[in-house]
């Protein structure tokens, strides 16, 4: 089953990657609803848990269906801002209806449409079912359903108070840390966005996430069977550390579609040894060589295409190719009668980021 997202004739920069710190909260407030999903950080939850103050707990707790079992689509923004209190600030300008609704339709993550045509603030039977839903979860969510449905203005501003006070609590400290990761993850997915193209960008997101070979729509491995579309406000990717292993997407309607992505663990899965390491250092350390990554940094090249740029003869330049083959710093793959060499833009990354940004620049 999968999520579908139409991009047929969407413009390339329309597809954005971009940091949240409001999903990045929303991550971690899910983590301390779910610890369990997330071993990683149960130290880390605890030692929250147990800093915080009863008052802060407990309405945490009467909230986290908006962010327990799937997140409400309000918490994942389309058009991430720098800051926390920017995002808030947005949030502050969706209508009531459409908030209440999103709230509301937070439940178990089975089923995200449970009032098609009508509004829970306005139908009664939307009303209704909307306040079983939540009594199915418990008496903290059905007193919070209740008072949401009766007086949302006073319950919004409870809710952001509480994320204003998460940031003082914990989210500050933690965003200090994961903002670094985060904007080390962009550049490597928005460089292969502008020099490769959408398809390599997705490729690195997620082996859950890919484009259809007909390049006009994004398909994401999800538990529901749901279809959407971009359409002119284009979609976002937003990298997330505490979401992982979790691939969140915002896709109903009257929403942007916006997909949250766990970023990859610091470092490889397995050590790069130190002949490796030494190997490609030696490679780069070669005028020429540099001067044929830069090149390739801009987008796949032949070995004639290459020599060309350099006024270089081809075997020179297939020397030279050959050493950063072995040091695993660019690949080639045939295409027909030609063969093109790609930068191998994530193990350069590992090397360091001056050395990434004087090939990029």
């Amino acid at each position: 089953m999968t999520l579908r997202i139409d991009i047929s004739g969407l413009p390339s920069e329309r597809v954005r990657f971009a940091a949240s710190p409001l999903a990045e909260l929303t991550a971690m407030l899910h983590v301390l609803a779910e610890p369990g999903h997330h071993p990683q950080y149960a130290g880390w939850a605890a030692d929250v848990w147990a800093g915080l103050r009863p008052e802060l707990a407990e309405r945490l707790r009467e909230a986290e269906f908006l962010w327990r079992s799937s997140q409400a689509d309000f918490l994942i923004p389309a058009r991430p801002r720098p800051t926390l209190a920017e995002e808030l600030d947005d949030v502050d300008r969706i209508d009531d209806e459409k908030y209440v609704t999103a709230a509301l339709v937070t439940t178990c993550g089975s089923n995200r449409v449970h009032f098609p045509g009508a509004s829970p603030l306005t139908d009664t039977t939307a009303r209704e079912r909307a306040l079983d839903v939540a009594q199915a979860r418990g008496a903290l969510q059905e007193a919070f359903a209740e008072r949401l449905l009766a007086d949302p203005a006073a319950v919004r501003a409870r809710v952001r108070h509480t994320f204003e006070e998460c940031a003082e609590a914990f989210f500050d400290g933690a965003w200090a840390g994961v903002a670094v990761r985060l904007a080390t993850d962009l550049r490597l997915k928005n460089e292969l966005l502008r020099r490769q193209g959408i398809g390599a960008a997705l490729a690195s997101v997620s082996g859950a996430v890919a484009l259809a070979p007909d390049g006009d729509r994004i398909i994401v491995d999800k538990v529901q069977d749901k279809a959407t579309a971009a359409r002119g406000a284009g979609v976002t990717f937003i990298p997330s550390v505490f979401g992982r292993p979790h691939l969140v997407a915002v896709h109903a309607p009257g929403w942007h579609p916006v997909v949250q992505y766990p970023v990859a663990e610091p470092g490889p899965a397995e050590p790069v040894s130190l002949e490796t390491v030494t190997l490609r250092l030696e490679a780069l350390a070669h005028p020429v060589r540099l001067r044929l990554l830069r090149t390739l940094a801009r987008g796949p090249h032949t070995t004639g295409e290459l020599a060309n740029f350099w006024d270089l003869s081809a075997p020179e330049v297939s020397r030279h190719l050959a050493v950063l083959r072995r040091a695993g710093l660019i690949t080639a793959r045939r295409h027909g009668r030609y063969v093109r060499y790609t930068l191998n833009l994530p193990d350069l990354t590992a090397l360091g980021a001056d050395l990434l940004a004087a090939v990029l620049r």
